[in-house]
């Protein structure tokens, strides 16, 4: 299971990343770009995601992955259960979300 802190942990790492208290949200955005962000209760973590990839994933493990609601689907993102999600696994989501909102001259300073 991965909480809030393990997701600021990575996203204090990255350039341009900050942290935002939205509506008892907490939210991550590169610019006014949100690429990661916790529900309320914090048992759901939302994270940009290709388009064209993300019903795959949902797919692939439909246990641990979902699509938003429907009205925001016109967006490039993906919700995972935080319960069912590991530490590395989450980091690897978080940063690949943050690439998608930064220019590839910043992505390639982060390994």
């Amino acid at each position: 299971m991965i909480t809030v802190t393990d997701v600021r942990t990575v996203a204090r790492g990255l350039p341009r990343s900050s942290e935002h208290l939205i509506r008892d949200r907490v939210k991550f955005r590169v610019g006014p770009i949100v690429y990661a962000a916790f529900s309320a209760d914090e048992t759901i973590l939302g994270f940009a995601f290709p388009r064209e990839e993300r019903a795959a994933l949902v797919a692939s493990e439909p246990a641990k992955f979902h699509l938003p609601r429907e009205s925001d689907l016109r967006f490039n993102w993906v919700h995972a259960w935080t319960a069912a999600l590991e530490p590395d696994e989450a980091r690897e989501l978080v940063v690949e979300a943050w690439r998608m909102c930064v220019p590839k001259k910043v992505s390639a300073t982060v390994p």
